[in-house]
């Protein structure tokens, strides 16, 4: 049995000799030897001293049980106590925000949850900012976060499981789901794909996505993510599963549909046709953002008599010494925005700011006074880069392709471009999520999820679940107004 000086040096020993490692000997009333060791920074001092070492200074052995279970069973008011099983337990305690209290004469160990991490208060999300409705963000702490959604669904039905990925980070991760309604089999594929992970770190949810994406060079995100509890809670109730990685106030959601995207939270805070006209504006911004810079470069290069006699005079008065074809020209513009958009991201916010500025208008100017670019070719990549903006999920995908579009328009002209547009329809189609069709339920189609699609129809309208996400409740209300 070891005494209290060889409990601290092996721990010591252990930690590295971390400097962050604490330890605190004392004697209890009937002059044991003790000590609590925790790791500083993690731990809520107060609570420590007044509630742990204070408290067991006092500690006097009453019978012939073990010291421990004393403490453990009749002097420790604390809810969060227990005896490890082994060293490894233990250990992971520590870390995790715990005290471990030795008692000389005692070969066990007691673990006391004293932990106060830097939480963030909730707050509304900077892109996902609503008009009306609920502002309540999450925050890198899962205990939080698993509150919010409590909040929210106050029903013993939803399931909570918990799982450890990491082996230097070991990360808490936590599965959650309506166990009456999420299919099964989804649930256990989650389980399953998580449980394979073998890295050393997960610092953030986004590294889980890579793992649980279907294809390792697809360009479309196929992982649900949001900041917002209500969206997440929503997105529960429809039969998904959610994922919550302690550190990160991303939320993933599976299975995931592109229809999503298209959606907004505020959507369900207006009217049906104020929600249904903004979902065809979104939809036909991102068209636009897609394929417009194609369409200018086909038309200029190949197609040049189907543009309006007005429209050509003004266009080729504005192109006249301009050195670089209308395709290189395209590519310059794409790539200098990228540049600017790329750089004020990084920079503090009001030199990022700053940076906007100078770009979008002296740099632009300047360009188009030297002669370099011409000021349609400027105009249409401002217009499709504030529309790629109206899906801020989506924007790196209307990005990419974009460019690509671009390229096909140049090389090819129009059937570049419809050639182009059948190929990723053609992708997506043969998508899936975890089961879901990416493209449901347009393709295939589903008509009782239509109600949610484009256009939305009222609450009480969609009297279902969407079909488009495999569920085992596919009623939502009832008609008679019974409970479901």
């Amino acid at each position: 049995m070891k005494t209290i000086q060889q409990i601290i040096e092996h721990f010591k020993t252990v930690f590295n000799n971390t400097s962050d490692l604490a330890t605190r000997e004392f004697k209890t009333k009937d002059g044991t030897n003790a000590v609590v060791i925790w790791i500083e920074n993690v731990i809520d001092q107060l609570l420590l001293s007044q509630n742990v070492i204070g408290p067991l200074q006092k500690f006097a052995k009453i019978d012939e049980r073990d010291v421990i279970t004393q403490i453990k069973e009749e002097f420790i008011a604390f809810s969060k106590v227990s005896e490890p099983e082994n060293e490894e337990m233990l250990i992971e305690n520590i870390l995790n925000g715990f005290c471990a209290v030795f008692i000389e004469g005692s070969d066990k160990a007691l673990v006391i949850e004293c932990a106060k991490w830097a939480v963030r208060t909730p707050a509304e999300p900077p892109t996902s900012a609503v008009i009306e409705g609920p502002r309540e963000g999450f925050v890198e702490d899962f205990i939080t976060n698993m509150a919010l959604i409590r909040k929210r669904l106050k029903t013993p039905n939803l399931c909570i499981d918990k799982m450890k990925i990491g082996k230097e980070t070991n990360s808490q991760v936590r599965i959650i789901y309506l166990k009456d309604v999420a299919d099964p089999k989804i649930v256990k594929k989650v389980k399953q794909k998580l449980q394979e992970i073998n890295v050393d770190g997960i610092i953030d949810s986004h590294y889980l996505a890579e793992f649980l994406t279907k294809g390792k060079h697809s360009i479309f995100k196929q992982i649900g993510s949001t900041e917002k509890p209500d969206i997440a809670s929503a997105k529960i109730l429809e039969g998904r599963v959610a994922i919550l990685v302690d550190g990160s106030p991303i939320v993933l959601t599976v299975p995931f549909l592109l229809l999503e995207d298209l959606q907004s939270s505020n959507d369900y805070y207006t009217t049906p046709s104020r929600a249904t006209v903004l979902r065809y504006m979104r939809l036909t911004a991102a068209l636009v953002g897609i394929l417009l810079p194609g369409l200018y470069v086909a038309l200029l290069t190949h197609h040049i008599k189907a543009i309006p006699i007005k429209l050509l005079i003004t266009i080729s008065n504005s192109i006249q010494g301009i050195p670089l074809t209308p395709l290189l020209e395209m590519i310059f513009i794409i790539f200098l925005f990228e540049v600017l958009y790329e750089a004020s991201l990084r920079m503090p916010r009001y030199m990022g700011l700053s940076l906007s500025v100078v770009g979008a208008l002296i740099l632009g100017d300047t360009a188009v006074k030297a002669g370099l670019v011409s000021p349609p070719a400027v105009l249409i990549i401002a217009i499709t880069g504030v529309m790629s903006y109206t899906l801020p999920e989506q924007s790196a995908q209307i990005s990419l392709l974009r460019f690509i579009f671009t390229i096909l328009g140049g090389f090819m002209g129009i059937f570049g471009l419809i050639v182009g547009s059948i190929f990723l329809i053609g992708y997506l189609v043969n998508m899936d999520s975890f089961g879901a069709p990416y493209l449901a339920p347009f393709a295939p189609y589903i008509k009782a999820d239509m109600k949610d699609g484009f256009y939305r129809k009222s609450f009480k309208q969609m009297t279902q679940r969407p079909q488009s996400i495999p569920n085992t409740n596919h009623r939502r209300q009832s008609n008679d107004g019974n409970k479901q």
